[in-house]
């Protein structure tokens, strides 16, 4: 009868229900499924309590690592020796909430020159900007040579920071929309961008827009960049609440913010090629090696290896807090923890400069 009918269909549905929720829930379960984890026992600290650090690179067997306060620190893997040197700017450096000394990244001839390009923030009639700079290291201080871009929009959250050479020789960095979503999607606002500049600061000729640094847009926080052996890009994104993304950089692009994130599309849009689903990462800082990236996870507390084939996730570390940036050199694996930063909770000797070896995971 039509009762009957109707009570059936009503448990039909409930059911479908059931299912596409178990789907939903497995898909989102199936992002941490797979672990070959190293903890704080397994690894080795290479540095302990470093002041916030947000950024790591390498010339040879020293690291440099950033420090949100205006510091660089400094240290040689073979003979142990670490020291921390001032940044010494032009505009003072302004650390309030996600800002400060954020990126840096060494010259090619940085043996030669001692020179590398930072960012960071500063505040100037009233408001709070980013500006990109060439400091030069001395005996005693790192010293402003050369201011490359200045003015860039600022805010106490969504900075973007991340500098990155890439293949083409281009110095590639990252903005956020510093907390107005709308620029992102306005190509003469440098908010919410990827941007693209010569060594020497200057706009390259063959940037998707004309004369314009913009490489790419519609981005809400882009906290990491790398680059395959195809000289394919990639960037780690925070979505506004959880679906984090990880999206395939291409030249002129939108990535839709705040239009679209996470799973959701649109026509002319592009959609993330890996998102978080419901599960929050707060990706950061991330590097490259044979087919899979790995990054380092603030929310998420851990190193996840992505297998950009598959899309398999793996997480090859965890235990050690916030982490902020990570760094593949031969068979290691260099990360540093963000506890300090007023999200986390710190362990003894927080924050660290952690490594552990990749062949041990196998």
């Amino acid at each position: 009868n039509y009762f009957g009918g109707v009570v059936l269909l009503r448990f039909f549905l409930l059911i479908i229900v059931s299912l596409l929720l178990a789907a939903c829930s497995a898909q989102d379960s199936n992002i941490k499924e797979a672990k070959k984890t190293m903890t704080r026992d397994n690894a080795v600290s290479m540095i302990k309590n470093l002041e916030v650090p947000w950024s790591i690179t390498k010339m040879k067997n020293t690291f440099y690592i950033s420090e949100r306060k205006g510091t660089i620190v400094s240290f040689n893997e073979t003979n142990r020796k670490m020291e921390r040197l001032i940044v010494k700017t032009n505009q003072s450096i302004h650390q309030e909430g996600e800002s400060g000394l954020l990126g840096i990244e060494l010259t090619p001839n940085f043996s030669e020159s001692q020179q590398a390009y930072a960012y960071h923030t500063y505040y100037e009639n009233d408001k709070i900007l980013n500006r990109v700079i060439i400091i030069q290291k001395n005996k005693d201080s790192w010293n402003e040579v050369k201011v490359l871009l200045e003015e860039i929009p600022g805010s106490t959250i969504h900075n973007g920071g991340r500098l990155k050479i890439g293949p083409d020789q281009k110095l590639y960095v990252t903005i956020g929309d510093a907390a107005v979503p709308e620029n992102a999607q306005k190509l003469n606002s440098l908010s919410g961008k990827i941007i693209r500049m010569e060594l020497d600061g200057s706009i390259p000729k063959d940037n998707p827009f004309r004369d314009s640094y913009v490489f790419s847009f519609g981005h809400r926080n882009v906290q990491g960049l790398t680059w395959n052996e195809k000289g394919d890009m990639y960037g780690t994104e925070h979505g506004q609440s959880a679906h984090d993304e990880v999206n395939h950089i291409i030249a002129g692009h939108n990535y839709g913010w705040p239009i679209i994130e996470g799973d959701e599309t649109r026509e002319g849009l592009e959609s993330p090629f890996f998102q978080t689903g419901n599960i929050t990462w707060a990706p950061s800082g991330i590097d490259y090696k044979n087919g899979k990236i790995y990054i380092a996870t603030l929310r998420g507390e851990a190193i996840r290896e992505l297998n950009l084939d598959t899309s398999r996730v793996t997480t090859i570390a965890e235990d050690y807090g916030r982490l902020r940036d990570v760094l593949i050199d031969g068979e290691n694996v260099y990360f540093i923890s963000n506890n300090l930063d007023g999200r986390g909770s710190p362990s003894k000797h927080d924050d660290q400069l952690w490594k552990i070896d990749l062949s041990a995971l196998q």
